[in-house]
């Protein structure tokens, strides 16, 4: 397939005047329903990639192969561009050369390599480590270097603002920025001093995640330059809360014409794309 226009498309929200709301999604259904609801990118984060692959936390313990996979299965039935958080790029500066070339080819419009230490070191659970700016730089560099498609957006991201202190995380941003990244992520901004003091010292599109409820303001945020703020994985969570109280009620005697909140025939046959597979039946089934 031909990644490269939803890559275009998310460029062009980067280098517009507006910050955006990903929609946060976790396989095929809920990435067709984020774009038949009009959101302009999805997003598909390493936590969550763990508990639809794995049922398991946050842990760094799902593979490369398996998050590609899923994230090849999201691309391939919609075409938003997609938003992934490939976390430490798995492994040294070698393995994000690998991680760029296996989510490249699946498919996504931009990833973001971030410089925790993961997975968590002996006698340091816990306590969230960042590699040497040295370090997160060479990461850097060896994931524009495997990149083919040059409208792929590489986002250099940082933790270091609830680690170490914004000073910190304005250093790791300008050495990433120097390396040639697309655009930065900061995860844990809690204020609005800690994101005027990064916007005015960055020049490149800001991307931001898990930030206060004081910087949830959008019209602030595209004024500072942020072009994407994530608002949580509510989907997912709501989508375990369905299954759980669905199956519960059904152990406990609810009959299943009784069981609320299912999706009707029409929203089923929308998001499956049932009439495509009907008229490719009919064209070469002979049906």
């Amino acid at each position: 397939m031909d990644w490269t226009p939803r890559r275009e498309r998310f460029r062009t929200l980067l280098s517009g005047d507006r910050c955006i709301h990903p929609g946060s999604v976790f396989d095929p259904i809920s990435g067709r329903i984020a774009q038949d609801l009009g959101f302009e990118a999805g997003m598909f984060a390493g936590s969550i990639a763990s508990l639809t692959v794995l049922g398991a936390p946050d842990l760094a313990l799902i593979s490369l192969t398996e998050f590609a996979g899923q994230v090849l299965r999201i691309c391939r039935a919609c075409t938003l561009p997609l938003i992934v958080d490939a976390d430490h790029g798995y492994g040294n500066a070698l393995g994000v050369r690998r991680t760029v070339e296996e989510l490249e080819t699946a498919g996504v419009a931009a990833l973001t390599i971030e410089d925790t230490a993961l997975p968590a070191r002996y006698a340091a659970a816990g306590a969230t480590q960042l590699v040497r700016i040295e370090e997160g730089v060479g990461k850097m560099r060896a994931a524009l270097d495997a990149r083919q498609d040059p409208d792929l957006v590489i986002v250099g991201r940082t933790g270091a603002a609830a680690v170490t202190g914004v000073a910190d995380a304005i250093a790791r941003a300008l050495a990433y920025e120097a390396a040639g990244v697309d655009a930065l992520f900061f995860a844990g901004l809690k204020t609005r001093g800690e994101l005027d003091a990064i916007a005015s010292a960055v020049r490149l599109p800001i991307m931001l995640g898990s930030v206060g409820p004081a910087l949830m303001d959008r019209d602030t945020l595209s004024a500072l330059g942020v072009r994407v703020c994530l608002q949580g994985h509510q989907p997912f969570m709501a989508a375990v809360r369905a299954v759980h109280d669905t199956l519960k009620a059904l152990r406990e005697g609810t009959a299943p014409a009784q069981i609320p909140g299912i999706a009707s025939a029409e929203l089923m046959q929308r998001v499956t794309r049932g009439d495509d597979y009907g008229r490719w039946t009919r064209e070469f089934l002979g049906e």
